[in-house]
């Protein structure tokens, strides 16, 4: 076996051209924020700063809306673990080909994937910056030496473990829009619960859900207070001053409410456990989709194992 590194002299206008391209990343997610806020503009809709909502979509009709929320869990998660321990890059394409399919046929707005990749594409983004420099010397791997960067090689190994994070992280968080998109937020922790999660988690994360908007509202009322009363935010000391007197009156107002809420829950007859009325059947075609779905983790299983590699 031939154990000599493959060294690459990398011309220096490639090296220019790979800086613009990598530039033009950020300028390109940037343009497409600035569109999408212009569009907005245009339809005299008001930008939502907001958290967005998990079940916005939980009242269409699909594939995934019709199917059992405990089996959907089990099912998905399941194949998102399967995922994250492909190693070949063909499986992990076809993959993110399967994921994008599941958000097409759940019905749900590609712009709200869309978004949801967006939001980690500077985490992302660093992989391809960092695994590439950073990854250790193999026998016979390729490296490539760029202009003025000699003492940091570039490891196409590294780049090709860098693509397969990136699309596996993709996938995953792709498949992230049927699982819990496509029911409302009370029946999918319903379901955890049916599936062996504390109701103590449940309740916090119904309850967080719940009243994160509140404060957000309440946020918004509170500023927009200020700006009636001349607040003008600046880089000094009184602006420092008045946003964290804002954040203290925030968080008063947030503990009041809080202990407003929990009083009127006692009030009627909390005791630790929330009353539920849903009752969760399984049926032939559940066990169909779960089937399915084995099937397409199967042929992941035979892609990762038997598709050529891609490695250089």
């Amino acid at each position: 076996m031939d154990h000599t590194l493959n060294i690459i002299y990398v011309p220096g206008w490639i090296a220019a051209s790979l800086v613009l391209m990598l530039a033009a990343l950020p300028l390109g997610i940037y343009l497409v924020v600035s569109r999408n806020k212009a569009a907005k503009k245009q339809n005299n809709d008001k930008p939502d700063w907001s958290v967005p909502s998990i079940d916005a979509y939980a009242s269409q009709i699909s594939f995934f809306h019709t199917w059992d929320p405990r089996v959907k869990i089990i099912v998905i998660f399941s194949c998102c673990f399967l995922i994250v321990s492909l190693d070949n890059m063909i499986a992990c394409l076809v993959a993110l080909i399967i994921a994008c399919l599941s958000v097409h046929f759940c019905k749900i707005p590609w712009q709200r994937a869309r978004n949801r990749l967006l939001a980690m594409t500077g985490f992302l983004s660093m992989f391809l910056i960092v695994i590439p420099f950073s990854s250790p010397t193999r026998p016979g791997e390729t490296i490539l030496l760029f202009p003025l960067l000699s003492a940091f090689p570039f490891h196409v190994q590294g780049l090709y473990v860098a693509l397969v994070i990136i699309l596996k992280a993709c996938s995953v968080a792709l498949l992230m829009e049927p699982m819990f998109g496509t029911a409302s937020l009370s029946v999918t922790l319903q379901a955890l619960r049916r599936l062996g999660l504390p109701s103590v988690i449940t309740q916090m994360i119904l309850l967080t859900h719940r009243y994160i908007f509140v404060f957000l509202q309440e946020v918004v009322r509170m500023y927009r207070g200020m700006k009636v009363r001349g607040f003008t935010p600046r880089t000094d000391i009184p602006t420092m001053r008045t946003m964290g007197n804002f954040l203290g009156m925030l968080f008063i107002r947030s503990f009041e409410r809080t202990q407003r809420v929990h009083e009127a829950m006692l009030s009627r007859g909390y005791h630790g456990l929330m009353p539920t009325y849903i009752q969760f059947e399984l049926s032939a075609k559940d066990i169909a989709k779960a089937s399915l779905w084995l099937i397409i983790a199967i042929v992941l299983i035979i892609v990762d194992l038997f598709a050529p590699v891609l490695s250089p």
